[in-house]
């Protein structure tokens, strides 16, 4: 029996999920030591929100300072999610905006409810994505149209994430409002039966080869590949292909 790991759950009604200091702080924090969590999925309590992005009412109050060491704050947390070892999933069911959708882009894999609307708007409010987006979008959905929804301060549907790349599954909205958390789900029990330390290990082998040139990420490949070898799931990969047999792999 897997153990799927923390859904993180984000409930913080009256401000929709806001992405405020406290809430912030208290986000993620024992995930990237917890061996057990084979995938994480991110999702919302609050019916049809996602997360709101910055909590622009606390950010009413502090002078420039606070402003910048608070979004400095946020990027760090998008950051720490993104370093996170095992594969993580936004489920996102409702409106994700801002720094909203800045953490949805922080994971791995999105799934989006085709009633959900997603943007970056922070142009419409006189300022950039600075919580990751700016940097995030562009190597998610191409330049130029990253560039586009930046500028314009769109927000698209689940549909339209799809067709663009910005999401890898939408589906319908149901009627509990979760169908999004649901896809997630149903995304995770496809990576489960995969062995632990080899996903692990693709993930960082993607994200630390897509930041450096072809020959520098050949040989990260080879270096994840190399920590793969001696595991106890790559013998027991083996014996399971050639017994014609489903793996049993321990994550050892």
């Amino acid at each position: 029996p897997w153990f799927l790991g923390n859904a993180v759950l984000m409930c913080r009604h009256k401000a929709k999920n806001a992405l405020g200091h406290m809430f912030v702080s208290q986000l993620v924090s024992t995930l990237s030591n917890d061996s057990a969590a084979h995938v994480v999925v991110f999702r919302s309590l609050v019916p049809g929100v996602f997360c709101a992005g910055a909590d622009l009412k606390e950010r009413a109050q502090m002078n420039h300072r606070q402003s910048d060491l608070f979004v400095h704050g946020l990027r760090s947390l998008m950051t720490q999610i993104a370093s996170l070892p095992m594969p993580t999933i936004a489920a996102m069911d409702g409106v994700a905006l801002g720094g909203g959708l800045e953490l949805a882009l922080a994971c791995d894999l999105r799934t989006a409810a085709y009633s959900a609307q997603m943007g970056l708007i922070e142009t419409t409010r006189g300022l950039l994505p600075g919580a990751g987006g700016s940097q995030r979008l562009p190597r998610t959905v191409g330049i130029t149209l990253a560039k586009e929804l930046i500028f314009t301060g769109k927000r698209v549907g689940g549909q339209t994430a799809l067709e663009m790349g910005l999401v890898n599954r939408a589906v319908e909205q149901n009627q509990t409002g979760d169908a999004a958390y649901r896809e997630a789900f149903s995304l995770a029990r496809e990576i489960l039966p995969q062995a632990p330390i080899a996903v692990r290990l693709a993930k960082e082998a993607i994200n630390r080869g897509i930041e450096v040139d072809m020959s520098s990420a050949m040989a990260i490949e080879r270096m994840c590949y190399a920590r793969v070898i001696p595991t106890r799931d790559r013998q027991e990969g083996m014996a399971a292909f050639i017994e014609k047999r489903p793996p049993r792999y321990t994550g050892e």
